[in-house]
């Protein structure tokens, strides 16, 4: 952790002008004080029933996230710089996805190879020609972003399908205004509370032209997926109804809610569903989660689902490495944000590095998520790094590698007191007549020492994310 960068303190120790308000605070604030506050916290989410299901553990078994009560904190000038960042890189995306579901100007003109999209297990024929309304595909994208080097941040992946984890965001701010109301009125700190209001907005903002007043509801796969709390979060929240594939039906291209009240028109959905459970007619005929003729009543524009079907092209991880040239192709600019450094598996030149330095880079499954199938080298045995190079050697144009980066550390509150872990970031960008988000996002911290897995599913935790408004 040595080499990590400090968000609190420079190398010679001292405070960092946007922690210093809160440092002299913790300073004088006993041991006793924050355990007893650590202690609440746990209570109150227990109470809430905020929990995660990790998939492959015992049927059923769900985990509370663990939450850190030392916030992760930003500086307003770095804030500002960061999101004309992610604006530029989801406007890039979008743009993206437009086109190769219709003219494939960026493929025609060689900047990316026609058969990486084409032949992607990801990239949808089914929308081929398919207009959305604005032209947005990915309404709600999470940007994983890592801080590394001198405090420069990087880009680490796209999440454009279905982005979890603005709930807890939420609640870890709710929590941090119970717990500590005096440090909120010792500095301005931008809000984040009326995140729902603002995907309210922007999902009405992107229904069908002829519908005035849009019914919108969340479709969920039921109470057994692992984000289901959030589903269930986010529909009250917004004041809208929550939904699973029984619930809706359609009849003459038109998608419909059962009530007790009768048939009531939908006209936006905000999906929690993968694209091959949506509608068993058009995708796997075995699903039981969606809602059959679904497809051809978006096809037909009678509603709007976010995000879009085929959404999944842009996150792949293979498709990660051309973002760059995506942003110059579109919107004629040079990247703000830069992507990771990233060897593709699939280049034999690169297969061959990647091979003879695999204990010291990570490697990652370009259809995997959540922290599953990828190798961290540094910190895995010989056994395991020799098991993964079977798997690359079967199907390399299934990965791609990436440095090991010594991911940006916060003070944490851990049993042995306050430590330093490794952190990422996730805000979350919503498009639809205009590009918005709330300052921060939802900062995820590796609880184990030396670990730089962040992700909830692995055993990561979070914090809540201060912006200072000057």
């Amino acid at each position: 952790m040595t080499n990590a960068y400090d968000e609190m303190y420079t190398a010679n120790k001292s405070v960092r002008e946007s922690y210093r308000s809160y440092a002299e605070w913790l300073q004088a604030s006993p041991a006793e004080v924050i355990k007893r506050k650590r202690e609440e916290a746990d209570i109150a989410f227990h109470r809430v029933g905020i929990t995660f299901a990790v998939y492959g553990e015992e049927a059923g078994k769900e985990r509370l996230i663990p939450f850190d009560i030392i916030p992760r904190i930003i500086a307003a000038q770095e804030w500002q710089q960061m999101a004309a960042g992610l604006r530029q890189r989801v406007k890039a995306l979008n743009a993206f996805l437009h086109d190769i579901y219709h003219g494939q100007e960026i493929l025609k003109a060689g900047r990316i190879p026609a058969a990486k999209i084409l032949g992607n297990s990801q990239y949808r024929h089914e929308m081929v020609g398919v207009d959305v309304p604005e032209q947005i595909y990915s309404h709600i994208s999470g940007i994983d972003l890592v801080r590394a080097g001198q405090g420069e941040y990087y880009v680490l992946e796209d999440n454009l399908r279905t982005p979890s984890g603005v709930s807890y965001m939420l609640e870890d701010r709710k929590m941090m205004m119970r717990l500590f109301p005096d440090l909120f009125s010792r500095q301005a700190i931008a809000a984040v509370e009326h995140y729902p209001d603002l995907l309210l907005n922007n999902l009405r903002s992107v229904a069908p032209k002829s519908v005035l007043n849009p019914n919108v509801v969340v479709l969920t796969p039921g109470q057994f997926n692992s984000a289901y709390f959030e589903h269930a979060f986010l529909a009250q929240q917004m004041g809208i109804e929550l939904v699973d594939g029984n619930d809706l039906f359609v009849r003459d291209e038109t998608v419909y809610m059962r009530t007790t009240q009768g048939p009531l028109r939908v006209d936006v959905i905000y999906r929690r569903i993968d694209d091959d459970y949506l509608d068993p007619r058009a995708f796997r005929k075995d699903s039981m989660l969606g809602v059959p003729g679904l497809f051809s009543a978006y096809r037909a524009g009678n509603v709007t689902l976010a995000n879009a079907v085929g959404t999944g092209i842009a996150d792949d991880k293979a498709i990660y490495v051309h973002v760059p040239e995506m942003i110059r192709f579109y919107c004629g600019e040079e990247p703000i944000l830069s992507n990771v450094p990233t060897w593709e598996l699939s280049k034999p030149d690169d297969l061959k590095y990647v091979l003879e330095h695999l204990a010291e880079l990570v490697v990652k499954e370009v259809h995997g998520s959540g922290g599953y199938g990828m190798l961290v080298g540094p910190t895995s045995s010989k056994a395991e790094v020799s098991a993964f190079r079977d798997k690359i050697l079967a199907t390399p144009e299934n990965y791609i590698a990436q440095p090991t980066l010594s991911l940006s550390t916060c003070p944490t509150y851990v049993e042995s007191g306050v430590a330093p872990r490794h952190i990422d970031l996730r805000p979350y960008v919503l498009s639809g007549k205009e590009i918005s988000m709330v300052p921060g996002g939802l900062t995820r911290v590796a609880l184990k020492e030396g670990s730089l897995v962040v992700n909830s599913s692995q055993g990561g935790g979070t914090k809540d994310t201060w912006v200072l408004e000057n």
